[in-house]
């Protein structure tokens, strides 16, 4: 799980600078995604997403567009990019909608401070990555009763019922 020696809030953005948030919470979880789908979409080994309550995300600058995408789940996902250099900064899946938000932690100014919780879909990783020990593995996805912290869950069940997947 995270440390607790993090700030108390953290800033990221775009690559051009036009678009810039911030997060007054930390957030609840990241999981570091070896799906095929996202290393399509961020044309790498894996994404990197912190789970966090969207009114906790801010904006400092800027008015990023929203991407409807496909998605493996068939549900498709609303990418928040910026309108100028196209930059994902985070993303809405379809089981939350826009409720969470998924930040895509290398837009943060510091995203060494927010390693992974957990690998998922580790069935389609690259086979040259290898995965940090103590950090929890799962070849598909997680129960999220079974594997969230307690405080996670708390935060998660304050915002309306998601679906367990």
């Amino acid at each position: 799980m995270m440390s607790n020696a993090a700030p108390n809030h953290y800033e990221g953005g775009c690559t051009c600078g036009a678009v810039r948030y911030r997060l007054t919470r930390r957030p609840m979880y990241v999981h570091c995604c070896h799906c095929r789908w996202c290393q399509r979409e961020t044309g790498a080994a894996f994404a990197l997403n912190a789970m966090i309550e969207s009114d906790e995300v801010s904006l400092i600058c800027g008015e990023p567009v929203c991407v409807e995408t496909p998605s493996e789940s068939g549900n498709g996902q609303e990418i928040v990019r910026c309108p100028s250099c196209q930059v994902a900064v985070w993303s809405h899946y379809a089981g939350a909608g826009k409720a969470l938000s998924f930040i895509r932690v290398g837009t943060l100014d510091e995203p060494d401070v927010l390693p992974p919780d957990v690998h998922i879909y580790t069935e389609s990783k690259q086979p040259w990555v290898n995965l940090a020990s103590g950090v929890a593995v799962f070849e598909r996805y997680y129960r999220r009763s079974e594997q969230l912290p307690a405080a996670v869950l708390e935060r998660l069940s304050s915002l309306r019922p998601i679906h367990e997947n």
